[in-house]
């Protein structure tokens, strides 16, 4: 398994406001530095706490790792697993894809076993809050995300 690693300081941005290809080490630095700075993502953490991997198998270019860690008032999005891990998802490229366009309904694929879920389901249902304020994050990288 191949994992992208990137470096990127907490409330840095990348500058980059040209498409970035989903799971490409731009992608991931944009949402690093989106996540630091997102105000409301750092209020919840200092209520929720969890370690999110995702696993997406199958990519353009290998596998990719990614984690969100939320805890003690910071949030932090970044390449490879989270530590502690509560809860890890692991998915192919093309669930991976068809849930970050909308084209499938992320529900649907968990219930369906597109995507696997590993550990505390009751902690990731705790925190939903989290995910709620994440979405809004990802909205706008979302815009300029090319899924190829």
């Amino acid at each position: 398994m191949r994992t992208i690693v990137a470096r990127v300081d907490a409330g840095q941005t990348t500058g980059v406001s040209e498409p970035v290809r989903y799971l490409s080490l731009a992608w991931i630095e944009e949402l690093t530095a989106a996540v630091a700075a997102h105000a409301e993502l750092a209020r919840l953490a200092a209520e929720h706490r969890i370690g999110v991997t995702q696993v997406v198998t199958d990519g353009p270019e290998g596998d990719v790792t990614y984690h969100l860690q939320v805890g003690d008032g910071s949030a932090a999005f970044g390449p490879g697993a989270a530590e502690p891990e509560d809860v890890r998802m692991e998915q192919d490229w093309t669930t991976a894809v068809a849930v970050a366009t909308g084209e499938m309904n992320a529900q649907d694929a968990f219930v369906n076993g597109n995507i696997r879920l590993f550990g505390d389901q009751e902690r990731l249902l705790t925190s939903q809050p989290v995910f709620g304020a994440l979405d809004a994050v990802f909205q706008d990288v979302r815009t300029r995300t090319e899924y190829r």
